[in-house]
């Protein structure tokens, strides 16, 4: 471990999220060395009753909270609100993912805790947003990837498939988690220069409308949509391999890996709009190829040519990968049900050290140091 402070040491953040968006935000900003502290309700943050369990300590809650402090207050109770007022004045950062209005009922919204400490930066993630006709509209990731056309976007690509998919992988939360510190460190940033602080407000909705660029200059614009686009499965004798052709050049590649380069001067694969407007054929054709070998032969040919391309491997698989042992993907936490891997940042820094957990709170563990550091006292 290097001597030297992580990137974030000395930053302080009071951070109210639950469920997954904002807590995977505040454990990037712990992992880079800020002390964040979780306020808590007396029942705790609802992730700790998630699988997996062990000792009625949940593994997943451990990914998003692992580093942090957690105090107990109940924001109900006027003593919990002034308490948070006490800590607002010490901190840089105030994080919260509640539903629009919610803060400002407790009184702990962005112009009252600005008053207290007017270089506050204060960070609201929500579904929709902090403002307009949609901002109080209850969210989940599962609806945000439905109500901004990313469920049928994916569906589209589905050849045969009408009912879409349900999706486990929470791509909204975990997307805006990240928007949500990027908007942080720029108003920290700002703050240096200008002296004072402001709220970030992040909406769910418009960060995965932001992954679909794509999806956007087609619905404004008539053209004549490709068959299929340059990527995707193809069938093997035992499987299935992923690749893509992106370039002319991995397209040459592609035709040299299956021996069949007179795919490079066929008027239906010669020229790049061609190509995507014929792709379905071009799979045909390369499945003659590659349905007589098996997947580890299909890879090796690809990977011999430098053509992008993968089986389609579990994630225990994925992580048997000699690169996730080099990089250090996987870090160690521990809680009260014992140890267990979680995923590190996937970015490193040249001159300053990463520290994910170890240890992941237990509920209101920190309570008492924290308002005594504070010089809050409750009844």
């Amino acid at each position: 471990m290097s001597d030297q402070p992580r990137p974030l040491t000395g930053l302080r953040v009071l951070d109210f999220s639950t469920t997954i968006a904002g807590p995977h935000c505040s454990r990037l900003l712990a992992d880079m060395g800020a002390e964040v502290i979780k306020v808590e309700s007396p029942e705790g943050d609802l992730m700790r009753s998630r699988p997996v369990m062990r000792g009625g300590a949940s593994t997943m809650f451990g990914q998003l909270n692992a580093g942090k402090r957690s105090i107990v207050l109940d924001l109900k109770k006027p003593e919990a609100v002034a308490a948070v007022k006490k800590l607002v004045a010490g901190v840089d950062v105030v994080l919260e993912n509640y539903r629009p209005g919610v803060m400002k009922r407790l009184g702990l919204d962005y112009p009252e805790l600005a008053r207290i400490n007017p270089k506050l930066v204060y960070c609201a993630i929500s579904g929709y947003g902090q403002t307009g006709p949609g901002a109080g509209r209850p969210a989940y990731a599962p609806v945000i990837h439905a109500s901004t056309g990313y469920d049928m976007a994916h569906a589209s690509q589905q050849e045969g498939r009408e009912r879409p998919d349900n999706c486990a992988i929470f791509v909204a939360d975990y997307a805006s988690g990240a928007y949500a510190l990027g908007g942080i460190l720029a108003a920290i940033h700002q703050r240096h220069i200008t002296g004072k602080g402001q709220m970030v407000d992040v909406s769910m909705f418009e960060t995965l409308i932001g992954m679909l660029p794509t999806e956007i200059n087609r619905s404004q614009f008539e053209f004549e949509m490709p068959s299929r686009p340059m990527y995707g499965p193809i069938e093997a004798s035992d499987g299935y391999v992923m690749l893509a052709t992106a370039s002319e050049r991995t397209f040459q590649d592609m035709a040299a890996a299956a021996g069949h380069k007179e795919w490079l001067t066929d008027p239906r694969f010669e020229k790049y709009a061609d190509r995507r407007m014929n792709w379905g054929g071009m799979v045909d054709e390369l499945e003659k190829w590659s349905k007589k070998l098996t997947v580890k032969e299909v890879v090796e040919a690809l990977d011999k040519h430098g053509v992008p391309c993968s089986p389609y491997l579990t994630l225990t698989e994925a992580l048997k990968d000699p690169q996730v042992e080099h990089r250090g993907s996987l870090c160690q936490l521990e809680d009260s049900g014992g140890r267990y891997k979680s995923p590190a940042p996937p970015f490193r820094f040249s001159g300053s050290p990463m520290q994910s957990g170890p240890r992941v709170p237990d509920l209101g563990e920190d309570t008492d140091k924290v308002l005594a550091e504070a010089g809050v006292v409750l009844k």
